[in-house]
């Protein structure tokens, strides 16, 4: 098939293709509209030693995901609970709590998904307070050259997380042109047998077509 052929099959069977596009879009945007929202709020620790040392920094990147565990437990879930009276268990308080070390900036990340985004910038900035504590608590303990602060980077931000109705309308629609087009090449093959052209009698015999007989007028 060259590319005329190609242009005819759309011509004729390309409503199916926009129909099943605007049929997935349409479905990816009102299910979008019927979930419910769910916001991000991020807030990131800055693990700091108190001394610019190589070996001291060595031994932050090996206990970072240890502080990293230690803040991702339902230990602090439940006093992030206590402190913002919140009306939930610590166990599922803390299943919507996302930590990620990253090792290559001394940064621990926390992110809180909720459905409502000023609580969620709240339980982000309280439990990274507990982070915050905690090595304070710690440093206490320890000489004054060998101790690790966490701060703040900055206040929490939130975002929308999910659903992302354009998001959704646009997959689905990429998703109905792509099914749409399955559709037609599959009826375009299951039809390749009827000829309705010469291009279709010569390309079925793999013989040239010499003499047509036209049409009868009356």
């Amino acid at each position: 098939m060259n590319l005329i052929d190609y242009g005819r099959i759309l011509l004729r069977r390309g409503w199916i293709m926009l129909l099943l596009a605007l049929i997935a879009a349409g479905s990816g945007y009102f299910l979008s509209t019927q979930q419910t929202r769910i916001f991000q709020s991020t807030q990131r620790i800055i693990i700091q030693p108190a001394r610019t040392d190589l070996g001291l920094a060595e031994a932050i990147l090996r206990v970072l995901n240890s502080y990293a565990v230690y803040i991702d437990s339902e230990q602090v879930a439940r006093r992030v609970i206590d402190e913002l009276q919140l009306d939930m268990t610590p166990g599922y308080l803390k299943s919507n709590i996302f930590i990620a070390p990253d090792t290559l900036r001394l940064v621990i990340q926390i992110d809180a998904r909720l459905p409502d985004c000023d609580l969620a910038n709240d339980v982000a900035r309280v439990w990274g307070d507990q982070l915050v504590q905690w090595r304070n608590e710690q440093n206490q303990l320890q000489r004054r050259e060998d101790r690790v602060d966490a701060l703040p980077a900055d206040a929490p931000r939130c975002e929308l997380f999910s659903p992302r109705p354009l998001v959704n309308t646009a997959v689905g629609a990429a998703l109905g042109l792509l099914l749409g087009g399955i559709i037609v090449f599959v009826l375009e093959y299951l039809e390749s047998s009827i000829i309705r052209r010469r291009e279709d009698l010569e390309r079925s015999l793999d013989l040239p077509v010499l003499a047509t007989i036209p049409d009868s007028e009356g």
